[in-house]
């Protein structure tokens, strides 16, 4: 079934005329995060430019192959204001009733121009609902300890919303993890032991970037503190919270000495 049938299934009819489509992709910052942290209506009224010249604008941001699309809601646009920092700076709403809808709804379409905002007449018809999901999407259930692959901005989401899964399974084990700069490919090997083991280390660096780290903070002082976005965190191996610092830390040396961190990545020793 496509969009606009879906959507007047739900009780929402659409005209095509006064609706523009605002296909959210990862350029320069993740609207899909700024969905998980509860922020896409303030990230999607920032604009460069004036791209809702229209009563309505219908948000889908990308997900993972570029084909798949996550209902993020139908907006009414209120008015729009020159801003010297964002160019312009919107005021929308959700129209009302569609809470069930938004996060739940994936669309499949192959977008191969490179607008991000047509209007809903060139496009709207061939937008399929493939999937409605039984709860809003969110970051997933912690995966397994071998399985862990966070960029810092899904680390932050992790640690802001302080996930169950994630907490749990973080905090019960001593480990070595591995950060990695995604622009260079450098890597930083590091450890956690004791109480709180890898999940209070890891809500270290999504405070500060670089969780004290006298390497990591060269970088980001070289380049800027933003390029914490950058990193991604997985984890090498993890310890029992019984084993000593010196037992972790030793397992930490043997996988600096594996991935050549110190010759040729981010460890200073």
């Amino acid at each position: 079934m496509d969009l606009k049938r879906f959507l007047s299934a739900a009780g929402f009819e659409i005209d095509a005329n006064a609706v523009k489509i605002h296909f959210a992709s990862n350029q320069g910052s993740d609207p899909l995060l700024a969905f998980y942290e509860g922020r896409f209506k303030a990230w999607q009224e920032e604009q460069t430019q004036r791209n809702f010249n229209r009563p309505y604008v219908l948000g889908l941001i990308q997900l993972e192959g570029k084909s798949s699309w996550l209902y993020a809601g139908l907006y009414q646009v209120l008015g729009v204001a020159a801003e010297t920092q964002t160019g312009w700076q919107y005021d929308t709403e959700l129209v009302r009733g569609q809470e069930e809808l938004v996060g739940r709804v994936v669309i499949r379409y192959a977008k191969l121009f490179r607008n991000s905002y047509p209007a809903f007449e060139t496009c709207g018809d061939s937008l399929r609902v493939v999937e409605l999901k039984r709860e809003r999407a969110s970051i997933s259930a912690f995966p397994g300890y071998k399985n862990v692959l966070l960029k810092k901005q899904e680390l932050d989401v992790v640690v802001s919303q302080s996930l169950d899964s994630w907490r749990s399974a973080l905090s019960s084990v001593s480990g070595v993890y591995v950060i990695v700069d995604r622009s260079s490919g450098k890597q930083y090997v590091g450890s956690a032991y004791g109480e709180g083991g890898i999940w209070s280390r890891w809500c270290e660096y999504s405070a500060s970037g670089h969780g004290g780290n006298k390497e990591l903070k060269a970088l980001l002082k070289q380049e800027s503190p933003s390029h914490s976005r950058q990193f991604q965190f997985s984890i090498l191996e993890v310890c029992d919270l019984s084993f000593s610092k010196d037992q972790v830390i030793a397992r930490e040396s043997h996988w600096k000495n594996a991935l050549c961190s110190r010759e040729h990545g981010l460890n200073g020793n």
